[in-house]
């Protein structure tokens, strides 16, 4: 097993998570069969029960795991499977040392930080490392190991610490160590202190950097490439230029130019893996795709306009992976993406009375849109907004897609605006609400006085009903009987009103395996108006867009028959698809 860490220093959130998941790709493309494993220093047992706007994005896997959003550029870029295991925390960690010491594992010893922390730190990696995560059902060849924080931060120091230790367990030949730094500009200089800086704390604690990614708003100049070289101890060719670009599907593109993945090839002696004719063309295949998608992507001409109506729109990693799943639906239907942010809260009538530039700023960018999304979210906050936004793309007949909460938002406009139940509301928003008015309550199962992965999770089955063959949404999906996706929600629509709902025209096309628990709804006589329980972006791949975003993108651009016909699937001509 090769392992190959990249760490972070002077500022956090510098990208360490693109670079990670586009060194793995790199390596994919020579045949390798690439895993990866994401450290994380806080406390929390997983990112569950933390504000989307505190950290961004939870992330959720087939298992169930909630985790950090750096686990689904892992599963983008690599086209992998992981689990919960393959993202470690301080909590996760402490806890597991912690019952073992309860069950009396350590023979009365006294349980230290060191050894016994960074041990179990070094089992859990090389346990997890070793997990079949792709198609093939193998053991990976490379893991892909991400420390998160900043390097010398106080709480990242016990996994520095087994790191350091690591190295040696494993082989100098067996591991490499990239570590991405900053490189500011300041009145047009570029500095190269705090990177000099950076890698001094790293070498004090004991880790030698085999490769610097600097991370810079403009491309290095030579001269700052040699000094960082000189003053870091290293060659020039372990200097890595990682410069803004149009995009960050570029950044693989932008590492291969700099012949990375020669030093890596070289420095873990990656020849002596064996490796079959089969793997190699398949690596091949790969890196050309890549290139026809990031081409494809800057040859976009029209462009399509998307409302992205949510609460959490100050921190936009809150929708990372509903960023993605947008563009890779724009990558397939060639357009060029424009998303429009719009906080809910900004389309409410109070806002009018508050700010009006806000509130005629949000209603000018809702109405100008080609397409309304409404994201998931939790609690009141902004709700009211969101429903202002559905009705409108109801009413006037724009594309319109809700995920979880989005669902439950235009079910309760529906009901609302066409049933005529003007009270009618979530148990979510208000306690106490009248039985009659209840359009969304709490799932039966799920235990309320407890947060932390107390939802329904994970990867779930949902089946299409009898005479649904009408529906974008199934023909979108290839028509099948079935479909899979992952969940995160505790409320759900109330099985009670669905005949009243469908006898309106609002037809829940998608149920669960009871045949109550709805999943996807579409109403009939309207471009696009879909929306699913599940979300769906957590699976959408770079060539292979979530279906329910590629139908609110198509239907933006007003190809939706087009897309659902196949004459948009630029790559119809390969016979795989790696992502």
């Amino acid at each position: 097993m090769k392992y190959v860490v990249v760490s972070g220093g002077v500022i956090s959130g510098i990208g360490k998570g693109v670079l990670a998941s586009s060194t793995g790709m790199l390596l994919k493309t020579l045949g390798l069969k690439v895993t990866s494993i994401k450290i994380d220093p806080y406390m929390n047992i997983d990112a569950g029960t933390m504000s989307p706007l505190e950290h961004g994005e939870c992330f959720v896997l087939n298992d169930g795991g909630e985790t950090d959003l750096d686990l689904g550029n892992y599963e983008r870029y690599l086209n992998v499977t992981l689990t919960r295991d393959h993202n470690i925390t301080t909590g996760k960690i402490y806890s597991h040392v912690i019952a073992k010491e309860r069950k009396g594992d350590y023979l009365g010893k006294t349980v230290q930080i060191v050894p016994h922390l960074t041990n179990a730190i070094q089992e859990w990696i090389e346990r997890v490392s070793r997990i079949p995560v792709d198609d093939t059902g193998l053991e990976p060849d490379v893991c892909i190991i991400e420390l998160g924080g900043t390097v010398g931060d106080i709480e990242s120091a016990p996994f520095v610490e087994a790191l350091r230790q690591f190295q040696f367990k494993v082989g100098k030949e067996n591991f490499a160590l990239i570590h991405v730094s900053l490189v500011p500009v300041i009145h047009g200089e570029q500095k190269t202190k705090p990177t000099q800086a950076a890698i001094k704390d790293l070498r004090s604690l004991g880790l030698v950097p085999d490769m610097i990614a600097c991370r810079c708003s403009e491309q290095l100049n030579p001269s700052t490439i040699d000094k960082i070289a000189m003053f870091c101890h290293v060659g020039s060719d372990q200097v890595v230029n990682v410069h803004d670009v149009n995009s960050t599907y570029h950044v693989p593109l932008l590492l291969l130019e700099q012949k990375m993945i020669d030093y890596l090839h070289n420095r873990l002696r990656l020849v002596d893996i064996n490796l079959s004719d089969d793997d190699k063309q398949r690596g091949n295949e790969l890196l050309s795709k890549w290139k026809k998608t990031t081409g494809n992507f800057d040859a976009s001409m029209e462009t399509v306009k998307i409302a992205l109506v949510g609460k959490y729109t100050n921190l936009k990693d809150s929708y990372l992976s509903v960023i993605k799943a947008l563009e890779h639906s724009s990558m397939r239907c060639r357009r060029k993406l424009d998303i429009m942010w719009v906080e809910s809260t900004d389309l409410e009538p109070e806002t009018q009375e508050t700010d009006k530039a806000k509130f005629h700023e949000a209603w000018n960018k809702v109405s100008s849109a080609d397409g309304v999304l409404v994201p998931g979210g939790f609690g009141t906050r902004g709700t009211e907004g969101m429903i202002h936004a559905a009705r409108w793309a109801r009413e006037n007949k724009i594309p319109y897609l809700g995920v979880c909460l989005g669902l439950q938002i235009a079910t309760i406009e529906f009901v609302r605006d066409i049933i005529g139940k003007t009270e009618a509301s979530s148990t979510e928003f208000v306690e106490g609400l009248d039985e009659e008015n209840q359009v969304v309550i709490y799932m039966p199962e799920i235990d309320k006085a407890t947060m932390g992965g107390n939802m329904r999770l994970g990867l779930r089955p949902t089946y299409f009903q009898d005479n649904s063959e009408w529906s974008k949404i199934r023909k979108l999906y290839g028509s099948p009987a079935s479909v899979e996706e992952r969940h995160r929600h505790r409320y759900e629509i109330n099985p009670e009103i669905v005949p009243e709902l469908e006898e309106n025209g609002l037809i829940f096309v998608g149920k669960d395996e009871s045949n109550k628990r709805c999943e996807i709804f579409e109403l009939k006589n309207h471009p696009f108006y879909v929306a699913t329980q599940y979300h769906p972006e957590y699976t959408s791949k770079v060539l292979d867009p979530s279906k329910p975003f590629l139908g609110l993108v198509a239907a933006a651009s007003g190809i939706l028959d087009d897309v659902i016909d196949g004459k948009y699937d630029f790559h119809a001509d390969s016979e795989s698809n790696d992502f």
